[in-house]
């Protein structure tokens, strides 16, 4: 019996400091409904160009219409996110916003905004067909970043996030395929994935 405690006290310590530079509140149903949201903005695009997916042409109505439905998809998944990590915290007996929390967000908006900042470039230039991947390619980024801070496998999602941007420059024109590639299914394959594995223990 010694043995086996002094082995539960050492995975306990584990687990302690783990946490401790670690955000581990974060949950895959997060991801799972990102992911949805993504689809169903998706599909409104699609509609939108009247079931045409290859997008080489925007016009400045387009863009406006772009931005406002990516702005509310954004609000819808960052709530969506904030709900369920605040419950998977409150459910651990752990904060929801400790220093943890605070270096993963920092590491993942960097690139957010870099990227951002880029896309208005892009708008304010014409060079519209770039924005989709340049977007994937950040994501990707900031995802990696702020993986030292959280699950590992954030970074493979990251890593797949980037890949995807960098093949869509070479395709020009269909974004939209590769944004529900990236923003959609990736989200809800790892969502899933994430709360199989972690939230359910």
């Amino acid at each position: 019996m010694d043995k086996i405690e002094q082995l539960e006290a050492l995975q306990d310590i584990r687990k302690m400091m783990n946490r401790s530079v670690r955000f581990l509140s974060l949950s895959g149903l997060s991801g799972l409904f990102t992911g949805c949201y993504a689809l169903i903005a998706g599909f409104i695009v699609y509609r939108y160009n009247n079931g045409i997916l290859l997008i080489d042409n925007y016009t400045n109505e387009d863009i406006h219409f772009f931005i406002t439905l990516g702005t509310i998809t954004l609000i819808l998944a960052i709530s969506t996110s904030f709900l369920f990590t605040k419950k998977k915290a409150r459910k651990e007996g752990t904060k929801l916003w400790d220093e943890s929390a605070k270096n993963a967000f920092i590491n993942l908006c960097i690139p957010l905004l870099v990227g951002g900042i880029l896309c208005l470039t892009y708008i304010s230039q014409g060079l519209n067909g770039l924005l989709a991947p340049t977007t994937l390619i950040f994501y990707g980024l900031a995802l990696v970043n702020a993986s030292k801070f959280t699950f590992p496998m954030v970074r493979q999602l990251g890593i797949m996030e980037i890949g995807l941007g960098l093949v869509n420059t070479l395709f020009i024109g269909f974004g939209l395929i590769f944004w529900l590639i990236g923003f959609g299914l990736l989200h809800i394959i790892y969502g899933t994935y994430m709360y199989f594995k972690y939230d359910r223990t």
